[in-house]
């Protein structure tokens, strides 16, 4: 069994072929999909999805870049659409300095607020830092909330991931692992450990070696996990068992 803990289904990308990628996964041994919503009308796509296929679960939430849209409305129906059954987190949030898509300061304002939000609806949160790290972790540690979540696909260094586990996170790894220059990357995974880790492909984007150059999809994180048993010194089956014990635990997928 393997999970694909963040992947974005809801989006145009997917439109025209969306049945036969998740039965891609399937055949590729990926039992669960989690689609993450970035924008209100997607979080209510991506509801949709989750609703329509059984092996597909929903998060949603304000992405950085799109923040500077978020309105009186924006977090009273996202209260709404956290009440759907197969909605099992609260994200993806934070901030992105390296595009930023909105405004540095509307950024740190609205994650403030969207992590408080996560609290109030007992949702654990997925976080997205980058080239934020020094701002996204003092936010993180001067949040008083529940620190249960996942740091999506996660860029930092060592030292930073052990901070990220001492505050409670999981750490979730994308298919750049699968990347010549990722020397950072597999430090972090060669050193901390392995029930702290998650599988991703934040698909449509990040594809993995051997695919790269083509649109990314669910069933690709199955090369993400080949590099991790690799680093690791683990069966490719011991990896796809522990990291999707790992995320049924943090999404509280039964």
């Amino acid at each position: 069994m393997f999970i694909d803990s963040h992947a974005h289904l809801e989006m145009k990308a997917f439109d025209r072929d969306r049945d036969e990628v998740i039965t891609r996964a399937k055949e590729a041994g990926v039992d669960y999909i989690v689609t993450v919503g970035t924008t209100l009308s997607d979080c209510k796509k991506a509801i949709s999805i989750a609703n329509t296929y059984k092996s597909v679960y929903a998060v949603i939430g304000i992405h950085p870049h799109e923040v500077k849209d978020i309105d009186d409305l924006t977090y009273e129906s996202l209260k709404e659409m956290s009440r759907a059954d197969k909605v099992v987190a609260y994200g993806e949030i934070g901030l992105d300095f390296f595009r930023n898509l909105s405004p540095k300061d509307v950024q740190v304002k609205r994650f403030g607020e969207q992590l408080e939000l996560s609290s109030e609806l007992a949702l654990p949160v997925v976080i997205h830092d980058r080239e934020a790290h020094r701002e996204t972790m003092n936010m993180l540690k001067e949040w008083k909330g529940n620190r249960r979540g996942i740091i999506h696909c996660f860029s930092g260094d060592y030292e930073m991931a052990i901070k990220c586990l001492d505050m409670g996170f999981y750490i979730s790894i994308p298919g750049t692992i699968t990347f010549k220059k990722s020397e950072k990357l597999q430090e972090v995974v060669k050193n901390i450990p392995i029930d702290s880790i998650l599988l991703e492909t934040d698909s449509p984007y990040l594809t993995p070696h051997p695919r790269r150059g083509r649109r990314n999809e669910p069933a690709n994180v199955i090369f993400t996990a080949r590099r991790v048993a690799e680093i690791k010194g683990l069966s490719l089956e011991k990896v796809g068992e522990i990291t999707s014990e790992n995320t049924k635990n943090v999404f509280g997928i039964t």
